[in-house]
């Protein structure tokens, strides 16, 4: 069977894996604190029946030898951690990251920590910060209604009036993109992302924290769109190879008859 069979196929599912996730990067334009994906890709082995520098004579050597190419596979789909616009909202526990670092969240089991960039965050019932999912932000308590609205300094410190009610600080991983995605804007530690450092925000090369603020997506819905039809004329392309190699076969078994 011609390799162009499988190598379209490749290239086919190729494009459907890029488009899925372009597809998710314009479903999350308007979710708070998103980071954009983008899908990397490399060639499969190659099929060599003549080296490069072999003898092809006995004056002289193949400069390129003969190498085809079969197919191409999804390599990964690291997550692009650039800035999103900052947009105002006035309310004291909205929170955006100007610059690197995460948020740290506890999760509901107690024994785990997650990440975040969505500092969409509110009080509850027991005065505690937390996620809209109701997930602690620890380092923050206290907070009473009654006593009028909450500030956030840059560096972190939460206030209510005269009173401190805890202080926020930011995580930074060496490697971002390996973080683990599970949800709800949240990540967890991997072997890939390295140990989280936990530092006070403006120092140690994170950034600060500005209060009434919200970090919105970094998703470019004209650049998404770009990819989008390069990547079905791609997928065009490849079955277009597929259709090729099926009518160089017919050809093949039709000289018989």
């Amino acid at each position: 069977m011609p390799r162009a069979l499988w190598t379209g196929a490749s290239g086919m599912a190729a494009q459907q894996t890029n488009v899925d996730v372009i597809a998710n990067n314009i479903a999350n334009v308007n979710t708070v604190g998103f980071k954009r994906q983008r899908a990397n890709f490399q060639d499969l082995f190659y099929d060599i029946s003549v080296q490069p520098g072999a003898k092809a004579s006995d004056l002289g050597r193949n400069p390129t030898g003969t190498q085809i190419g079969t197919g191409v596979k999804l390599s990964g789909t690291p997550r692009i951690f650039t800035a999103g616009n900052i947009e105002i909202t006035g309310t004291p526990t909205d929170l955006a990251i100007d610059g690197d670092g995460f948020f740290k969240v506890t999760l509901p089991d107690g024994s785990t920590d997650s990440y975040t960039r969505a500092g969409d965050f509110k009080v509850d019932a027991n005065g505690n910060l937390v996620t809209p999912d109701g997930y602690l932000v620890p380092g923050v308590s206290g907070i009473d209604a009654q006593q009028g609205p909450v500030s956030v300094s840059t560096t972190g410190e939460v206030t209510q009036g005269t009173n401190t009610r805890g202080q926020i600080n930011l995580v930074r991983f060496a490697n971002p993109a390996g973080l683990t995605a599970i949800g709800r804007n949240l990540f967890l530690q991997s072997v890939a992302s390295g140990t989280p450092e936990e530092v006070t925000p403006g120092s140690s090369g994170v950034g600060t924290i500005r209060s009434g603020a919200l970090e919105k997506a970094n998703v470019e819905v004209v650049t998404e769109l770009v990819n989008l039809i390069v990547a079905q004329r791609a997928y065009e392309a490849n079955s277009k190879s597929i259709k090729t190699s099926d009518e160089m076969l017919r050809t093949a078994n039709e000289i018989v008859r």
